[in-house]
């Protein structure tokens, strides 16, 4: 779902309100294990991006 058509890593972090690396967000894009506060960030960030309303449980499988 982070690297479905059209989304990037770039895109996460522009749509981002809060602090987030291009390295978190290709991470996320690549389902590496991420801590619980970087989940969160990259949640909103997807949310934010796609105008969607996901959650954690969707995005990440190893909860």
């Amino acid at each position: 779902m982070l690297a479905s058509p059209g989304l990037k890593p770039h895109d996460h972090v522009a749509a981002s309100t809060e602090q987030i690396t291009h390295k978190m967000a290709a991470r996320a894009c690549k389902g590496r294990r991420l801590t619980p506060t970087v989940q969160r960030k990259i949640l909103n960030a997807l949310n934010r991006a796609t105008g969607g309303s996901h959650t954690l449980d969707q995005l990440f499988n190893y909860r």
